[in-house]
C-alpha cells in the first residue's frame, strides 16, 4: 500500500530534500509525496481531494500566514483522525507542548534525521494499525 504524505513547508528546499531522501521509496511506490507551501494550500488540497482518509500530514511549525500550529488545530477540527507530524527548527518545549496539546501525532526537529523520520512514518501511516 502506498503511503500518501503531504509535506507543508514554505521553504522550496524542503521539497527537494524530501524528494532526494525518499528517492528509493518513491520509485518503489512505498510513498507518494504531495507538497503545499502554506497551511491554506494544504487545507484546500485535503478538502478538494478527499485526502483526509489516506494521508499523513507533515507540517513545518514556523510559516508565514497560517502557522503550522494553526494548521494543526484546523486539521484536527475538520478531520480529527488525520495523523499530523510537526516539523520545526525550534525544538523548544513550548512548541512541543502546544503541538501535542493540539493533537499532533509526533514531533520532529530539524535538521531531520530521515532514518528516524521513516520509522516514525511507518508507525503513524494510515492502515498501520498502530
Amino acid at each position: 500500500m502506498t503511503v500518501n504524505l503531504l509535506l507543508v513547508d514554505d521553504e522550496p528546499d524542503a521539497i527537494e530534500l524530501f524528494r532526494q531522501k525518499f528517492r528509493r521509496e518513491l520509485r518503489q511506490g512505498e510513498y507518494a509525496i504531495h507538497f503545499a507551501t502554506s497551511g491554506a494550500e494544504a487545507l484546500e488540497l485535503i478538502a478538494a481531494n478527499g485526502m483526509f482518509q489516506s494521508i499523513l500530514l507533515l507540517s513545518d511549525i514556523n510559516m508565514p500566514g497560517m502557522s503550522g500550529l494553526e494548521l494543526l488545530a484546523e486539521v484536527k477540527r475538520r478531520w480529527p483522525a488525520l495523523q499530523v507530524i510537526m516539523i520545526t527548527a525550534y525544538g523548544d518545549a513550548e512548541n512541543r507542548r502546544r503541538a501535542m496539546e493540539f493533537g499532533a501525532s509526533d514531533f520532529v526537529t530539524k535538521p531531520v534525521d530521515f532514518v528516524e523520520l521513516k520509522h516514525t512514518l511507518e508507525v503513524h501511516a494510515p492502515g498501520s494499525g498502530r
